[in-house]
């Protein structure tokens, strides 16, 4: 108790101005994040924090080891206010989206200036199947020499999957497995360039890693393949703004043109005929890209690009069906619904923060980086939600104990 003169106690007042510091002192993104969930959860937004549950073992982690937490919500939506809204977001008075398109997630952008022309959910987090190859292939663009040799193996032969054919002993260049890999999603072309970049642990981790350095918040990947794993996630939002860094990479790009090639083959036998599995690729007048995606958990996923009338757009889908129509007509109906669209008032922007660093692989050349943060595969201190509660609760055992000393001695 206080003395009865009235006075308030050095201790009392101590913790008074402790709090209103701390209150000062905490990090802005511990209530802003709560509240980001919080509308997000009001507004009845499905897979806010993760995708949906799985439908087999897939996700299951290795024995020992734990299952991931999922990724933080970022305090505003990337891309503006708009991006956090779950359902229809479109610019007002605009045509409705075609009715055959049915995925659960999507969004048409432009790839020069970044804008959103409309979207579905786009931090929607869901999982990419195939897709992720596109973060596959630009890790290797990036950490690896095009004319460097890849001689495949068995190992990459029998990789689970969609495979474009890699022969045990036969030898390839970088380029062609990574043709391989983008036009028909080679599962086995995916796994001979994890072995090439250190591993499949450290190509996945440089996965996650190039994704942060691009401010794609949504995207965690497992595998380099696409194959479910424990934790694997992205939106339509991230994977625009991915496909827009992998495009404006001269070397990505001369890949992802080349909708038909020609692999080595074992001594006496024909050159390996391969093309592009996207019929979007193959059929839609000014196709740019096209990446195929299934998985039993992730459903159809559908990843597009093309040009017209001087505009490039970018359309992804995820979680798809083959209805009411094909998911390449779905693909190709939102790719002509963005072109209705160019020229209206967008909805959001592909944002990528941007620093200018020199790389690793390319002595002498500086190349364009958004600012990196420590993701859910590094080593990172404690949340800032974590450090405000705790020093919080070490200030009131401090207060308390000297409150509890003055009483006594008051006694």
């Amino acid at each position: 108790m206080p003395p009865a003169s009235g006075r308030v106690p050095p201790a009392l007042t101590c913790l008074l101005a402790t709090m209103t510091v701390l209150s000062v002192l905490a990090p802005p993104s511990v209530a802003a994040a709560v509240s980001q969930d919080q509308r997000r959860e009001r507004a009845g937004c499905s897979n806010a924090t993760s995708p949906p549950p799985p439908v087999d073992s897939s996700e299951v982690p290795p024995p020992g080891m734990p299952t991931p937490d999922p990724l933080p919500v970022p305090d505003e939506p990337l891309g503006g206010e708009r991006m956090g809204e779950c359902g229809l977001v479109a610019p007002p008075q605009a045509p409705p989206p075609p009715r055959e398109v049915g995925a659960a997630g999507w969004i048409v952008a432009e790839l020069g200036s970044g804008d959103v022309l409309a979207a579905r959910n786009p931090h929607g987090r869901h999982r990419p199947a195939s897709v992720i190859k596109i973060l596959t292939a630009l890790v290797a663009v990036r950490e690896l020499e095009m004319s460097d040799t890849v001689t495949a193996t068995r190992a990459d032969a029998a990789t689970e999957g969609s495979s474009v054919g890699l022969e045990p002993g036969v030898t390839y260049t970088v380029r062609q497995v990574l043709t391989g890999l983008i036009l028909q999603s080679g599962n086995d072309a995916a796994h001979a360039l994890a072995r090439e970049l250190g591993g499949r642990r450290e190509a996945v981790r440089r996965m996650n890693e190039l994704a942060r350095e691009l401010g794609a918040t949504d995207t965690r990947a497992a595998t380099v393949s696409g194959l479910d794993g424990p934790g694997m996630s992205t939106s339509a939002y991230d994977l625009a703004l991915i496909l827009r860094a992998a495009l404006n990479d001269a070397e990505f790009a001369e890949i992802a043109s080349t909708h038909r090639a020609e692999l080595p083959s074992p001594p006496g036998q024909p050159p390996l005929r391969i093309a592009s599995d996207s019929d979007v690729v193959l059929n839609y007048p000014g196709a740019l890209f096209g990446k195929t995606g299934f998985t039993d958990d992730a459903r159809h996923t559908r990843v597009v690009a093309a040009e017209r009338g001087g505009h490039r757009l970018v359309a992804v889908l995820l979680r798809g069906e083959h209805r009411p129509v094909d998911m390449s007509e779905q693909a190709a109906a939102l790719l002509d619904h963005g072109f209705r669209l160019t020229g209206q008032r967008r909805v959001g922007e592909l944002v990528t923060r941007r620093t200018t660093t020199p790389t690793a692989s390319a002595p002498g050349r500086t190349e364009e980086h958004p600012r990196q943060a420590a993701g859910p595969d590094e080593p990172r201190g404690l949340p800032p939600v974590v450090g405000f509660l705790g020093a919080l609760l070490l200030a009131a055992l401090a207060v308390l104990t000297a409150v509890v000393l003055h009483r006594r001695r008051t006694r």
